[in-house]
């Protein structure tokens, strides 16, 4: 099975940076020939929306519009690792980010579109 591990989440101050991981590692035996790799978020009493998604191979990438400008997705295919660089961050960024992949589809980063999860990691921005 595809396991996604996120880390880098915290406390930031607003205007500060964080940078959050997305881990992919599989058993053995299971293909890590991932399609698309997402992140999402979730603050409390809200739903889950998309934030930035990367299709692995041809790199392609979209932003929610909350986001455009301050966030950037990348990823190292050598260490089956995403990544988030978050700038300029707000209190409403204050969420659980989620990691997500899928094997085949879309990466337009829609729930319905990825099939693994990771168990998400808490970013608090507060002064």
């Amino acid at each position: 099975q595809l396991q996604l591990v996120e880390s880098g989440g915290g406390l930031v101050q607003p205007g500060g940076s964080l940078r959050l991981s997305c881990a992919a590692s599989a058993a053995s035996g299971f293909s890590l020939n991932l399609y698309a790799i997402g992140w999402f978020r979730q603050a409390p009493g809200k739903e889950r929306e998309g934030v930035s998604c990367i299709q692995i191979t041809s790199g392609s990438i979209n932003y929610a519009d909350s986001v455009k400008g301050r966030f950037t997705i990348s990823r190292d295919t050598a260490k089956n690792t995403v990544y988030l660089q978050m700038d300029s961050l707000k209190p409403e960024d204050t969420a659980v980010y989620y990691c997500a992949a899928n094997f085949y589809g879309a990466y337009a980063c829609l729930r319905q579109n990825y099939d693994y999860w990771g168990q998400g990691t808490q970013v608090t921005v507060s002064s």
